[in-house]
């Protein structure tokens, strides 16, 4: 499909640079398969959905994956996208034509890395050195990676490293936050349960390759990034019985989504997972494992956006999003929710 088909016109003043306070206060587009749709809160969530029903929520940590540094007299940056061992991560280099194989970068308070490959995607192999664990050296050299979007408008503050963390974050390994689940508070989840509505979790380290824009012109020419994700047995046993009782599966975030369509087979049973998923959706694909997705609003021509157009429709999704604009939701990682129900 044509890229372009997945293109709209988003006025700047609607992007969110700092989240809804407290977190459930922010706004809830409702889009079902047909029908209206319904402008509600998050808070409305366990009123959307019913007794029965699972939430499946990624427990991924962001780490502080942004650095600053030099390589000699040239100024260079790197964004961690994907762990490979203790000591090696792939990164994206900005000014990386300023780094060849066999250089050294310094990145400030001690922590060096040596640039081991360059990768056909024109990122690097970043080898950490010293002893510490490198969770240890991005605490001390690194920052949160907040989106292009955000960054590009206003600096990186103390603020976001709460902000851009959600409340189930356990796992150390994300570069990007799985922004749909940072809406949710200890009061709402206290709701849901009262609702009879279930929750699971599983691991997605969500890369950076969830900033690079589609560059092809067709969806068939892109290429996704790896990323390493986990679902425990136990949890893909509960979640099939969820299914077998007449439940819905409604993934908290396409990163969810993305891993528990990866575990699931053609007989649409979900199975145990642990290792990468390059998984790419598209309009005409055939969800196996979820029934429901909540998610934030996305980026124009982005893998997202072409992943809720598949599961509601494009046209469904971009009508969606004309309403969203014209009444004034707050677009991408600290903006506003959509409930989509197939």
């Amino acid at each position: 499909m044509k890229v372009d088909l997945f293109d709209f016109e988003l006025p700047p003043e609607r992007i969110a640079l700092r989240p809804a306070r407290p977190r459930d206060a922010a706004r809830m587009l409702v889009v079902r398969g047909d029908g209206p749709f319904e402008d509600r809160g998050v808070r409305n969530l366990p009123h959307m959905l019913r007794a029965g029903d699972v939430l499946v929520f990624n427990d991924t940590r962001v780490i502080p994956a942004q650095l600053e540094g030099r390589r000699g007299e040239a100024k260079i940056g790197a964004t961690l996208h994907k762990r490979i061992d203790l000591r090696r991560w792939q990164a994206f280099v900005r000014n990386a034509k300023r780094l060849r194989v066999g250089d050294i970068a310094e990145f400030g308070g001690g922590v060096t890395a040596l640039a081991e490959e360059r990768l056909p995607d024109g990122s690097f192999v970043l080898v950490f050195g010293g002893d510490e664990p490198v969770e240890v050296l991005l605490e001390r050299a690194g920052r949160m990676p907040l989106p292009p979007y955000i960054a590009g408008k206003r600096p990186t503050d103390a603020r976001d490293r709460e902000d851009y963390q959600t409340m189930f974050a356990q796992e150390d390994g994300a570069v990007a936050a799985p922004t749909a689940a940072l809406h949710f508070t200890p009061e709402l989840m206290d709701a849901l349960a009262e609702a009879g509505v279930g929750t699971e979790t599983l691991t997605l380290h969500v890369g950076a390759g969830t900033f690079l824009p589609v560059k092809a012109d067709d969806t068939d020419d892109h290429a996704m990034h790896a990323e390493w994700g986990r679902i425990e047995p136990a949890v893909a046993d509960r979640l099939n019985a969820v299914r077998e009782a007449g439940g819905r599966v409604i993934a908290v975030g396409t990163t969810s989504l993305r891993l528990l369509e990866s575990a699931a087979g053609e007989d649409d049973v979900i199975q145990p997972f642990a290792g990468d998923t390059a998984i790419f959706i598209t309009p005409g694909y055939r969800f196996r494992a979820i029934d429901g997705l909540m998610t934030n609003f996305h980026l124009p021509k982005s893998t997202l956006m072409m992943l809720v157009s598949a599961l509601m429709g494009r046209d469904r999704m971009m009508a969606a999003y004309e309403h969203a604009i014209a009444q004034e939701y707050r677009f991408y990682s600290y903006g506003d929710s959509s409930l989509l129900l197939r």
